[in-house]
């Protein structure tokens, strides 16, 4: 589904350069949950901004479907969701939720469907100063869904949460991943949070960040909170640990 061949990133001023990303390559599979982790400011965010087509990379290959990041973008093949659920506040719910087709003239799925699918049946006529922090970023989820993307693309969307609802948002995550089979590329900070979530863990060295090693997760789905206490799920998280320390 989606191919990195040797994706490097330089940023650069009148006086200075910066390598951020340096010969990055990676696959995705179609309907795959990926996750990427490494040290704070090493270029997970600027990597997932390359794959969206949000920034341009200096060097390498970017391979969706055969087509460019460009390409796939305006096929409407990607969604994303940031830390920040960017809601309207001038626009309730339900309207928050059908921006993206008042933009791209896409939809395929309505806002009642997608609030039910999120958990938040029901609420459709609220503003969003009316809700918490979790709600907002579940609007921002169903938000994303409008248009059956291919490909969803998350930024931290959950780091500026409290850990019971992060968890919350853990399974509720994977419930709606298992409902709609896209390819999901999550960035995270947490180490348990990725390996709960995911097929295979992208761990990133310091910058100019390069793979250190891409970790399959070796547990069936479906998962439960419960999965966090074995001794398995604690030796993976120790080894990602020890990586990025």
């Amino acid at each position: 589904m989606i191919v990195l061949k040797n994706v490097t990133k330089t940023y650069k001023t009148l006086t200075d350069k910066t390598e951020a990303l340096r010969d990055i390559s990676f696959g995705v599979s179609d309907g795959e949950f990926i996750s990427i982790i490494g040290p704070s400011g090493c270029g997970k965010s600027t990597l997932l901004r390359i794959i969206g087509s949000l920034i341009s990379p200096s060097g390498g290959e970017i391979h969706i479907d055969g087509l460019t990041p460009i390409q796939s973008r305006s096929l409407g093949f990607f969604s994303f969701v940031f830390q920040n659920p960017v809601l309207l506040d001038w626009r309730t719910v339900t309207e928050n939720i059908r921006l993206p087709n008042e933009i791209l003239k896409k939809q395929t799925r309505q806002p009642e469907e997608l609030l039910k699918m999120v958990g938040l049946e029901g609420i459709g006529h609220k503003y969003p100063n009316e809700l918490s922090g979790g709600m907002k970023q579940r609007v921002a989820i169903a938000r994303a869904l409008t248009f059956d993307p291919k490909i969803l693309l998350m930024d931290e969307p959950f780091g500026a949460l409290d850990e019971f609802t992060r968890n919350e948002l853990n399974s509720q995550l994977l419930g709606i991943w298992n409902q709609i089979n896209v390819s999901l590329i999550f960035v995270t900070h947490s180490i348990s949070e990725a390996v709960f979530l995911s097929d295979r863990i992208i761990v990133l060295t310091n910058r100019p960040a390069t793979i250190d090693e891409i970790i399959k997760v070796p547990f069936d789905r479906p998962r439960k909170q419960k999965i966090k206490d074995t001794p398995e799920f604690n030796e993976i998280v120790k080894w990602i640990r020890k990586k990025l320390e």
